[in-house]
């Protein structure tokens, strides 16, 4: 079978971070069936867009990146009309080449919706990929909603990454002919238990210390401020003892983070990483105590499934799909959104209760990319069945 990955979120090689996780999803369905890429670059009308060139790793997968033209805010009811046209010659030309049997298409406004404009002009078969602020948010926009309920009617599937977003999407009439949720997978070599004492030393971390990590973008959504202001709780409230806060992760609400830290008093005890590579994450997830994950809102977090395959207990906010996975006491616990003490308390709770390691990697052991691949594949295979 031959496979068109097709989303704006993958990466470059100037923007290696971007849609890394769709990266992985793609090389582990190369291991199993032939794939491209195209990764549209979203660019202002009467703007040239910046050339893009494929990061080594991604070279078997021959990614293109062509500029589309996208209007901000008020193209709500264009924006996969000009996708679909800046995409329609690359598509031909590809499949020129590259004669796919199906689309796999990222992100559900505009790329996925798209991509339905051209699968009925072409005439392929697609399944589209909802990811998570592309229902969280696009279904609060009229405009958008309406775009994608009436083109997504068109995908033989629309795999959502948790059970939540396709309960979001149903309640708002996006009835394709199979929705099905998919979790992503986890790199069970790299985020693995080790030994946290020799963790410790390979991060610069001190060992009698507590350890709360952070791993995410530093986005509004995320809520990085509210798990600086429940660790300045926590270390208000319990003096006697030193409780480290490490933050991996870039984005605008940085520096506001660190003006917060400074302001409460307890800047000292946090270290800002930036972005990380992800073996240095392993290592970090080895060397902590506890995952702390305080969005707003999400979808099913993969820093989550890496801590519990590195026998991490998580702390994370009751939002989205965080309970489907986060659904043990053994794993850790959840805390309402938005409330800093409470957070504060059961990071404490979390630090000082003993963990079942076995227990957490064994469950993390159901969420592999050879599992997720296989979900994957079925339901592409579906597709071009449907066709036949």
């Amino acid at each position: 079978m031959k496979v068109l990955f097709v989303s704006n979120l993958f990466p470059d090689a100037t923007d290696s971070g971007r849609g890394i996780y769709n990266a992985r999803l793609v090389h582990n369905l190369a291991e199993r069936c032939e794939m491209r890429v195209v990764s549209p670059r979203p660019t202002l009308p009467f703007l040239g867009g910046e050339a893009r060139s494929a990061r080594s790793e991604d070279a078997s997968l021959k990614p293109t990146f062509p500029t589309a033209r996208y209007i901000p805010k008020i193209g709500g009811l264009l924006n996969h009309r000009l996708l679909a046209h800046s995409l329609r010659g690359e598509l031909k030309r590809i499949h020129e080449e590259f004669p796919f049997d199906v689309v796999l298409a990222s992100w559900l406004y505009p790329d996925a919706c798209a991509i339905a404009l051209l699968a009925q002009e072409l005439e392929f078969p697609f399944v589209a990929v909802a990811q998570g602020s592309d229902v969280h948010q696009y279904l609060k926009i009229p405009s958008r909603r309406k775009v994608m309920k009436t083109c997504l009617s068109g995908a033989s599937t629309i795999v959502t990454r948790s059970a939540e977003l396709g309960r979001l999407l149903k309640e708002a009439r996006v009835t394709p002919k199979n929705l099905r949720t998919i979790y992503n997978g986890v790199d069970l070599e790299r985020f693995r238990p080790g030994d946290k004492s020799e963790a410790r030393a390979a991060v610069n971390l001190p060992q009698p210390d507590s350890i709360i990590l952070y791993v995410g973008n530093f986005h509004p959504v995320k809520n990085p401020l509210l798990l600086v202001r429940a660790h300045a709780e926590l270390c208000d409230d319990n003096p006697d003892r030193v409780y480290r806060l490490i933050m991996a992760g870039n984005g605008p609400q940085l520096t506001a983070a660190r003006q917060e830290a400074a302001s409460l008093g307890f800047s000292k005890w946090i270290r800002f990483l930036g972005r990380v590579e992800p073996d240095r994450i392993a290592d970090y997830m080895r060397a902590a105590d506890v995952l702390c994950v305080p969005s707003d809102n999400e979808g099913v977090p993969n820093v989550i499934l890496e801590a519990f395959a590195s026998g991490l207990k998580v702390v994370a906010t009751n939002v989205g799909g965080i309970p489907e996975i986060v659904s043990e006491e053994c794993l850790g616990i959840l805390v309402k959104p938005n409330h800093a003490a409470e957070m504060a308390h059961s990071l404490k709770n979390e630090i000082d209760r003993e963990s079942d390691v076995k227990t957490i990697t064994d469950y993390a052991a159901n969420f592999s990319w050879e599992n997720t691949a296989q979900a994957y594949l079925k339901s592409l295979n579906d597709a071009v069945a449907s066709r036949d």
